[in-house]
């Protein structure tokens, strides 16, 4: 029984990733995007916070295959920040169902149309901000009563063909592991320690 409870977390542990050259990447409206100082920024998380209470964010990993290497998709934003596809949370909606709503507004067709195909796996972690001028960290500690964003990050299994289709003024990257793993000042705390929170998977590259 132990041996077979281990070969079954050893097949939940693989994840199969397919060739970048299986997706098709196009453009539609540019997507508006607040420019604001960190000042304007914390003015405003505060009158959200006050209003709302703990901002939840949700953000997926997906994964594709490049030079036999997994790849993460990132956008980016102005030629000069990176981030995960994913946002905000709406009051009393759940994690998947807001993951699969703001996956769907920035890689497909329709912002009106959520893709119900969209293939949620676990959570690989989460972050929070226990003020709001303090950076994201991947805990929280027990004397924080009121932290202010948790950030949860789910991978999202992809499947072996998929059109995504990207705002104008965002780009679609596909970064490799070794190149994201300790970069924090190219890609901040929680795109750089995804490597780390990959660890417990092996890939399966699937050709086509």
């Amino acid at each position: 029984m132990e041996e077979e409870d281990m070969a079954s977390s050893a097949s939940n542990n693989v994840v199969n990733i397919y060739p970048l050259s299986s997706y098709y990447f196009g453009s539609k409206e540019a997507s508006p995007e607040k420019i604001e100082t960190l000042s304007e920024r914390v003015e405003r998380m505060k009158s959200n916070y006050a209003e709302n209470g703990l901002r939840t964010c949700v953000e997926g990993v997906l994964l594709v295959e490049l030079f036999r290497h997994p790849h993460v998709l990132l956008l980016q934003v102005r030629n000069s920040f990176f981030k995960l596809p994913g946002g905000r949370l709406r009051n009393g909606e759940s994690d998947i169902d807001g993951l699969k709503r703001k996956l769907s507004s920035r890689l497909s067709v329709s912002e009106s149309v959520i893709d119900s195909e969209w293939q949620i796996e676990e959570c690989l972690g989460m972050w929070w901000r226990t003020d709001f001028e303090t950076l994201l960290q991947p805990y929280l500690l027990p004397n924080v009563l009121s932290p202010k964003e948790c950030l949860k990050l789910f991978l999202v299994k992809l499947p072996m063909n998929q059109r995504f289709v990207v705002p104008r003024n965002l780009k679609m990257l596909a970064v490799p592991l070794c190149q994201i793993h300790g970069s924090h000042k190219t890609y901040g705390p929680v795109i750089s320690g995804i490597p780390l929170l990959l660890s417990k998977f092996s890939f399966n590259i699937i050709d086509d």
